[in-house]
């Protein structure tokens, strides 16, 4: 895990000439007339006799979002460079939002790979954000590499904000390092390549951080599986020599009010089954267990924050592969549960393993629901690579999806249209695992998993197939790979939860 080591100092003038960081980082702003200095730069201004905003100028910068300056100090500070960072353009009430500061903070830590030790004074803007940031934009994954290249930023003393009692900002600074190294436990599962993270060695990382954390852990292998008879995780996992798993993780905190239960899809590599895919990107789909990742990560923040909840994770585990084990398109399978499908597509594997998982968890009679997933390309076609869809009962999905926009990691309420219902008619079963068209295919996918919802339940589903997984260039504090969505929203909706209910 490579989180850098974080700390809080003070925000002066006098700080600024006793710090021994090697950069000091500062925002800039996009104004109408210019770039103008951010919030917390005023000691730093002051060292370049209030001129640091024409130096900058004169050097290009606009303080658009994400730009990256950075200035010789010449003496004038103990630290040898300020590295400027773009915030971009205040909102209309002049206020910079947790994200600006949160993507500029990534931006500046990815910047300074290689460097030691730095100070930043964007958390006098936003304490939380800024540490968030800095940890997720400084995360960097070579486990396999022989060489690994340069060392990612070391160290971080962050600006105490001038306003708010010292307890306050030191829990402020523990919350936030502990979220990022949530994200980054997920991160570092979905980078792992399936040849090392299958079925089995996902359950035995599970167990790991369980025991390191002090939470209960079970794990059904194949033949309790069969026993117990999880049709949609056998089924799927039927065609590959590694064995499918469903993997239970439980915290109970003290005094807990509600209980959650998360579920996350864990296909550790999908190459479609018998309904193989195209054989271009298919690597990507070394992240079809992100959500997986996510929950169990998620589980673990619980812990660590000592939520006044309980919180439980059920995490089905299978490989999608072809073979002649392999189920079939036109095969009917019968669910936990007692519900039948029949397959008319072996690459909608994802909502088999979940309907299982999802029934299982709601034998414990939970208060609400989250699964999340890898589910559909049609997500991607509705929202793009960056905004989940959010489906579920009306009121707690719209609660998830705001926290999804809160945190940075982006959502939107979609519908579960009745009509679609009916697309998902078997000839054979109770119900079908795709329609017969392209239509909708996110929120049918979502109206199939509601079929395993017990009545009355709270329950959200939230699709990850574009979020999940970065494939293009590093921007704000997402790096390529794996990206940890949505463990920050889970970790809101449980906060909420337990102030809430």
């Amino acid at each position: 895990m490579t989180v850098p080591k974080l700390a809080l100092s003070e925000n002066s003038e006098a700080a600024l000439s006793k710090t021994r960081a090697d950069v000091v980082v500062i925002g800039t702003l996009q104004g109408e007339d210019g770039l103008t200095l951010a919030a917390g730069s005023e000691a730093v201004n002051a060292a370049f006799d209030g001129k640091l905003a024409d130096v900058l100028s004169t050097l290009g910068a606009s303080g658009k979002a994400e730009e990256t300056v950075k200035v010789p100090t010449l003496g004038k500070l103990s630290s040898g460079v300020v590295l400027a960072v773009g915030l971009g353009k205040p909102g209309t009430d002049g206020v910079i939002s947790a994200e600006q500061v949160r993507r500029a903070s990534g931006a500046a830590a990815r910047a300074l790979s290689g460097t030691a030790h730095a100070f930043s004074t964007l958390s006098a803007i936003d304490l939380h954000a800024a540490v968030e940031g800095t940890a997720l934009g400084a995360y960097v994954f070579t486990e396999y590499r022989s060489e690994p290249g340069t060392a990612p930023l070391s160290k971080v003393d962050f600006a105490t904000p001038a306003e708010g009692a010292a307890k306050d900002h030191r829990a402020t600074l523990k919350a936030a390092t502990l979220i990022a190294e949530s994200v980054i436990i997920a991160r570092d599962l979905i980078n792992t390549p399936p040849n090392d993270l299958y079925p089995a060695s996902f359950a035995e990382r599970a167990r790991k951080l369980a025991e390191a954390n002090g939470l209960e852990f079970e794990v059904l292998d194949e033949k309790a599986l069969k026993r117990k008879g999880f049709g949609g995780i056998l089924g799927v996992g039927a065609g590959s020599s590694r064995q499918p798993r469903l993997v239970r993780v439980a915290y109970k905190g003290p005094k807990a009010v509600k209980k959650i239960a998360l579920v996350g899809k864990g296909i550790t590599f999908d190459s479609g089954g018998i309904s193989i895919k195209p054989a271009a990107n298919m690597d990507h789909m070394t992240s079809d267990m992100s959500g997986a990742a996510a929950v169990l990560a998620s589980v673990v923040l619980a812990a660590k924050l000592k939520y006044p909840l309980e919180v439980v994770a059920h995490i089905p585990l299978a490989e999608n592969m072809p073979s002649g084990t392999s189920y079939r398109p036109g095969d009917v399978l019968s669910m936990y549960g007692g519900k039948t499908v029949e397959v008319l597509n072996t690459d909608a594997e994802g909502r088999l393993v979940l309907a299982d998982a999802i029934v299982r968890a709601g034998e414990e009679n939970p208060d609400y629901l989250i699964e999340t997933a890898t589910l559909t390309g049609a997500q991607l076609v509705a929202l793009g690579n960056r905004t989940a869809g959010v489906m579920g009962s009306d009121e707690f999905r719209d609660r998830v999806a705001a926290a999804a926009q809160s945190t940075g990691e982006g959502g939107w309420a979609m519908p579960l249209p009745e009509e679609l219902r009916a697309d998902l008619d078997s000839r054979l079963a109770d119900l079908a695992n795709v329609t017969n068209h392209r239509w909708g295919g996110m929120l049918a996918a979502g109206i199939f998993l509601r079929e395993f919802v017990p009545a009355g339940l709270q329950w959200a589903h939230v699709d990850i197939a574009g979020p999940s997984f970065n494939t293009g260039g590093p921007w704000g504090y997402t790096g390529k790979g794996g990206t940890g969505v949505p463990v920050r929203t889970i970790a809101a909706v449980l906060a909420d939860i337990a102030a809430n209910g």
